[in-house]
């Protein structure tokens, strides 16, 4: 049983399980079926905030939940209560739940001096932030403790996503460069030294883990991420090759120059990239999709979205996170001066 199967993850995922043989039912709170699953998907309508429903589809039990849209200790204590009717679980998490040596993580990096510095690679034995109901980032610390207490009762894997991207997003990162591209900007403005990464996951690779995963029960945190982490330059390049078009790139040492200038989706002082060699030796993984492959169809998605309507009606979620980030008279004054 997958929840959030008409997600982002969930609909790549329902198809590399059901191709691999699972019996699989798609359970959204629409009940919608993507049409690329295969014929025998089953399809349940169910909000996963009601118990009760919730605890009648899963019936007399399943072998494997899979839930793309956990998140606190509410839904794991949830989860838990199902462990008599279900064999094993795998749960997708965050790394945003990192914290540094020095306790900084993603909460903290609005402060001066405040965003984290990680190892280079970063694996799952580094530290994580408290758990608690304060951020996304606690609240999924939080999902991971009761669930990793729980191994007795419900073996559950834990993949700490990165930047996800793909199409059915809700916040693709890749927006920022799509959009100029297709508003005529010919320079874009890169702080860092256009040399930001903050490691990519293609959902495809996420939903190969969640199919070894699944065979595989077990109690266990992995890192979820592409097998390469570009800069922040190399993936507006990879999309000005998608879209056809040639674009500058100003390079700014340091941070963005304004508020609303060069202040990318993807920038960050210090890098955040994950390695994934736990994924190799308990799962067998290897990658399925490299960044750039992936971007044809997320590119095509975000342009469909956008046709003929306002970025922040097509996309609310991303300008409610990010802001404006398409302040081109701010920029244009910036690149004047």
């Amino acid at each position: 049983m997958v929840l959030g199967a008409t997600g982002q993850i969930g609909r790549p995922a329902v198809d590399a399980l059901a191709r691999d043989g699972w019996e699989v039912t798609a359970v959204s709170r629409g009940g919608g079926r993507d049409e690329d699953w295969p014929e025998g998907v089953r399809v349940a309508r169910v909000d996963r905030a009601d118990d009760a429903a919730l605890a009648a589809v899963v019936g007399d039990g399943c072998d494997v939940l899979v839930d793309m849209v956990a998140y606190g200790t509410e839904h794991a204590r949830q989860l838990i209560s199902l462990a008599g009717r279900v064999g094993s679980a795998v749960v997708i998490s965050s790394v945003s739940v990192y914290e540094d040596d020095k306790g900084r993580n993603f909460d903290t990096q609005g402060e001066p001096d405040g965003f984290p510095v990680y190892p280079v690679p970063l694996t799952e034995d580094q530290r994580t932030v408290r758990p608690g109901d304060a951020s996304y980032s606690t609240r999924k610390a939080a999902l991971e403790r009761e669930l990793l207490a729980a191994d007795d009762r419900l073996p559950t894997t834990l993949l700490r996503a990165g930047a996800i991207h793909g199409p059915h997003c809700q916040t693709p990162r890749e927006l920022y460069f799509v959009k100029r591209n297709l508003d005529g900007r010919t320079r874009r403005i890169l702080p860092f030294g256009g040399e930001s990464r903050f490691h990519p996951a293609s959902v495809h690779n996420i939903a190969e883990l969640i199919r070894l995963a699944a065979a595989r029960p077990g109690s266990r945190v992995l890192n979820a991420v592409d097998p390469d982490a570009p800069t922040v330059a190399e993936i507006a390049g990879a999309i000005d090759a998608v879209m056809g078009v040639e674009t500058e790139s100003v390079l700014v040492d340091g941070p963005p120059p304004a508020p609303t200038v060069g202040d990318t989706p993807w920038s960050v002082p210090a890098p955040v990239v994950c390695a994934m060699s736990a994924a190799e030796r308990e799962l067998g993984y290897h990658p399925v999709a490299r960044y750039a492959e992936t971007l044809p169809a997320t590119v095509a998605w975000i342009e469909r979205r956008l046709a003929g309507r306002d970025w922040r009606e097509a996309y609310p979620k991303m300008f409610q996170s990010y802001g404006d980030l398409f302040d081109y008279a701010a920029e244009d004054a910036w690149l004047e001066a």
